[in-house]
């Protein structure tokens, strides 16, 4: 199976997309899927078109890390290197209609709720387009997602069958979403993890610095003192727990299960533990991160790209004789 998903450089990476992107891509590659994931740096332009001073700085930082983790054996490519996404892109812009972009519902959520940026740009409007030739160029048969996303995986079949039938000639297969249940993880304040909030704990860090974001964490704020009974399943930092490993272990979840509930342990208590396990898992994420060298980044980098293309010109050869456009 051909695994294909993207990640925008519009700034660190932090714990949550360890979390919620790169586990599941581990674990799609590890499986032994084509798995080939992108930074997606154009549509990063989409709403943050304003200012690329530090595109191209995340964009090194953001293979690196993905390097870091262990993605060594997916095709790691940037999605600007790759023309041929953009032209498919122009392609499906003239078959799709604007209906179809009016109605998503990502588009009418981030109108409303992102106000410090402008988003009446024509790119902002056409992302699920590009979306669409970004998966269908390589032919994915699946594409790992969040449940946000599966409307725009959806739009990328209705996008296939409507190119598909104009034309004539069966180019595409539809892709599946392939959803993760992934712990949730609120920022260190309580509220939604963001890097607008301040809140975000970034996965490349020491355990020093970790350990100033993690110890002072909200917890269950019926807690006021040690005393008081908690509910963990109210509490922030339990869904770490169960990112970390401590809902995997009995005897641990026991301890903070049953100390919580029964005001045997203090939030203090729970937060070393909740330390040590996320120390364990991302040290050797950190040994990785500060031992590639930039010259291996970027050969890491050409290697994909130049794979991407590969398969990406043998897509548009396809695409160009159903549209019987001459070159």
């Amino acid at each position: 199976m051909r695994i294909l998903s993207g990640i925008r450089p519009t700034g660190k990476v932090h714990i949550g997309h360890y979390v919620g992107v790169f586990e599941n891509w581990l674990k799609l590659q590890n499986e032994g899927h084509d798995t080939f994931y992108f930074v997606a740096d154009w549509h990063a332009l989409t709403t943050h078109y304003e200012d690329t001073s530090e595109l191209t700085a995340n964009t090194f930082e953001l293979v690196k890390t993905m390097m870091a983790v262990g993605l060594e054996k997916s095709t790691l490519f940037v999605q600007s290197a790759v023309k041929e996404h953009a032209e498919l892109f122009l392609l499906f812009a003239m078959v799709t209609p604007l209906s179809w972009l009016e109605r998503v519902p990502t588009y009418k959520e981030m109108r409303q709720q992102i106000t410090n940026r402008d988003l009446s740009n024509a790119g902002f409007l056409m992302y699920p387009v590009l979306q669409a030739a970004d998966i269908l160029i390589y032919k994915a048969d699946g594409v790992p997602v969040g449940e946000d996303q599966v409307y725009h995986v959806e739009l990328t079949r209705e996008i296939a069958r409507r190119f598909n039938y104009i034309f004539k000639k069966e180019v595409f297969p539809e892709p599946k979403e392939l959803l993760s249940k992934v712990p949730k993880l609120l920022g260190t304040d309580g509220r939604k993890m963001s890097k607008s909030y301040g809140n975000t704990i970034p996965l490349i860090t020491t355990e020093q610095e970790l350990s100033k974001m993690v110890m002072p964490m909200v917890t269950d704020t019926n807690r006021k003192r040690k005393s008081d009974p908690g509910n963990p399943e109210v509490c922030p930092v339990w869904d770490y727990h169960k990112a970390f490993g401590t809902a995997d272990n009995p005897e641990e979840k026991q301890w903070v299960y049953e100390g919580c509930t029964q005001a045997k342990i203090g939030c203090v208590d729970c937060k070393r533990l909740l330390l040590k396990n996320m120390v364990n898992k991302l040290q050797p994420i950190w040994d990785r991160y500060n031992s590639i060298s930039e010259e291996q980044v970027r050969a890491k980098m050409e290697e994909g790209n130049e794979k991407a293309r590969m398969v990406t010109q043998d897509t548009m050869k396809e695409v160009r004789e159903a549209v019987q456009i001459m070159y």
